[in-house]
């Protein structure tokens, strides 16, 4: 595995404190790019949110950075938060997270 998919992987504990679904089952987590600095390798995470005016935004965004940071060998976590393109459940979710989310 490499570091991008080692941060997924960490991330997949973090969750919609209101669906109570993972952020990478809900397909929040758009992509992880790693940059190799002088002080260790530095993640750059794209997220997206359910929906602009999501109240728990600042929750998920830290638990994402916290969940990312604690990735062994990971030195720096920035979190960009991204609309484009715009989050579909119908799109972006698992299989799992769309039937809880009841869509057949």
């Amino acid at each position: 595995m490499n570091f991008e998919e080692y941060v997924m992987e960490s991330l997949r504990p973090v969750e919609d404190p209101e669906m109570k679904i993972g952020v990478v089952d809900l397909g929040l987590i758009y992509g992880i790019r790693i940059d190799e600095k002088e002080e260790g390798p530095h993640a750059e995470i794209d997220m997206t949110l359910t929906s602009p005016g999501c109240p728990a935004a600042p929750e998920i965004m830290a638990a994402v950075h916290r969940a990312a940071l604690a990735t062994e060998g990971i030195n720096s976590v920035h979190v960009n938060l991204v609309w484009s393109p715009r989050w579909d459940p119908k799109v972006h979710a698992s299989e799992d997270a769309q039937f809880e989310l009841g869509i057949f």
